[in-house]
């Protein structure tokens, strides 16, 4: 079974690492469904795949509403017959560059709300199709904070760390289904979301890189779309590194 012509949902279409997901399984020939919450961003980012003769079917929905995500799911279903991969890259940073006895209550919930909520919702929504046809992918991004923790990032590194057990524990449960569910632990990828981030902050992650620089949107996306590939069969309920030499395990 090939990839060509399968049907993939990217989560965090609109720009960053899922843009760059979502530009590549639609260069190798899967039909790509693309979920943000920012409708503009990700209709720009649908146009301009247009132009580069690739196509883009642009949902806006909210990960963290359970309704949504199920009739989006659904629908995407109903017009494109099956669902072989679903690569979530939704994710926000939060309060950083602060100590735990300042983090905000309400900041911390968002975090949680988006990079762990949000991925139980997603990843229990698309499972039923995948179990009919006894095949699928799921790929959550994770983070090396998720496995190291990060000074000064608690909510992310605290969410990514549990997305990271979910993966462990769901990839157990349907291991025997041809369905796979893994994640990639990446050290810091050059997007708008590190941009964000104060400089002090990223040369304290860029600074414990053995490569000593950060990663690329394009290796993020190679890398990914062999982990959602059918060749990647005989590994699930993995966190894959991509950190230039971070991760010790």
């Amino acid at each position: 079974m090939g990839s060509s012509g399968q049907i993939a949902i990217v989560v965090g279409a609109a720009r960053g690492i899922g843009r760059a997901v979502a530009e590549r399984l639609a260069k190798d020939g899967i039909n790509v469904v693309g979920f943000d919450r920012d409708g503009a961003a990700l209709a720009e980012t649908a146009a301009a795949f247009g132009r580069d003769g690739l196509s883009l079917d642009a949902q806006e929905v909210d990960a963290t509403d359970e309704g949504a995500v199920t009739s989006l799911i659904s629908g995407s279903l109903a017009r494109h017959g099956a669902l072989h991969i679903l690569v979530n890259c939704a994710g926000i940073v939060g309060q950083t560059g602060i100590k735990p006895h300042d983090v905000d209550a309400e900041d911390f919930d968002a975090v949680y709300r988006i990079n762990l909520k949000g991925a139980f919702l997603l990843t229990k929504a698309v499972l039923p199709a995948m179990l009919k046809s006894n095949y699928g992918r799921i790929l959550h991004v994770a983070s090396i904070s998720g496995k190291e923790g990060n000074a000064g990032m608690l909510a992310y590194s605290a969410t990514k760390a549990g997305l990271i057990g979910l993966v462990k524990s769901a990839g157990k449960d349907y291991a025997d289904t041809g369905i796979t569910i893994n994640a990639l632990a990446p050290a810091v990828i050059r997007t708008d979301l590190v941009d964000a981030m104060p400089e002090a902050q990223v040369k304290y992650m860029t600074d414990k890189i053995p490569m000593r620089r950060t990663g690329t949107l394009d290796e993020a996306a190679a890398m990914i779309a062999w982990i959602v590939s059918p060749e990647c069969s005989f590994t699930t309920g993995f966190c894959f590194d991509l950190s230039g030499g971070r991760a010790t395990y």
